[in-house]
């Protein structure tokens, strides 16, 4: 897939997914982490087929991997959680955007100390960087939200893509 399509569809994603969650969603434990896991998964897969992938380039691949997914439950711990019809639902809170431009700098930091260290950019992919950052914040909601004991929301019935394009009408 072209570079320039996949940024462009994961950025169409990541804008639908803070929208969604500044208004307000129910919390369904599928979509929680289903995106993370299957962007984290594009990441890993990413560098296994890249080509010249050094052991410098993994020295500062893992532990980036940390920070994100550190940086991903910081961001959590901010989400707002809360009743609704009976079911938990997240809402970001302006805290949490002021920890997602701070995570952004932070990784962004990271990532140009790491090429100025010798990391190959390549060996750095988005999908690995956001889908670890969210999977961070996944997690830390999931455990925040057993805690309520408040249930779930019940999953649809729906595809993902019927659910979509209900909620963008």
């Amino acid at each position: 897939m072209n570079g320039w399509l996949l940024a462009a569809l994961i950025a169409a994603v990541l804008v639908l997914v803070i929208v969604r969650r500044l208004k307000g969603e129910p919390v369904h434990v599928r979509e929680l982490f289903a995106g993370p896991v299957v962007l984290t998964a594009l990441g890993i897969v990413f560098i296994a087929k890249a080509d010249n992938v050094t052991g410098t380039d993994l020295a500062w691949v893992i532990p980036g991997a940390f920070l994100g997914l550190a940086l991903g439950a910081v961001r959590g711990c901010l989400v707002h959680l809360g009743e609704r019809d009976g079911a938990l639902w997240q809402r970001y809170t302006g805290r949490t955007f002021a920890i997602v431009i701070a995570s952004l700098l932070v990784s962004a930091g990271y990532g140009i100390l790491a090429e100025h260290m010798g990391m190959h950019p390549y060996a750095r992919p988005t999908q690995l960087t956001i889908g670890v950052s969210f999977l961070g914040e996944s997690l830390l909601i999931y455990f925040r939200a057993r805690r309520t004991g408040t249930p779930f929301a019940p999953e649809s019935d729906r595809s993902p893509l019927d659910s979509l394009v209900r909620r963008l009408r």
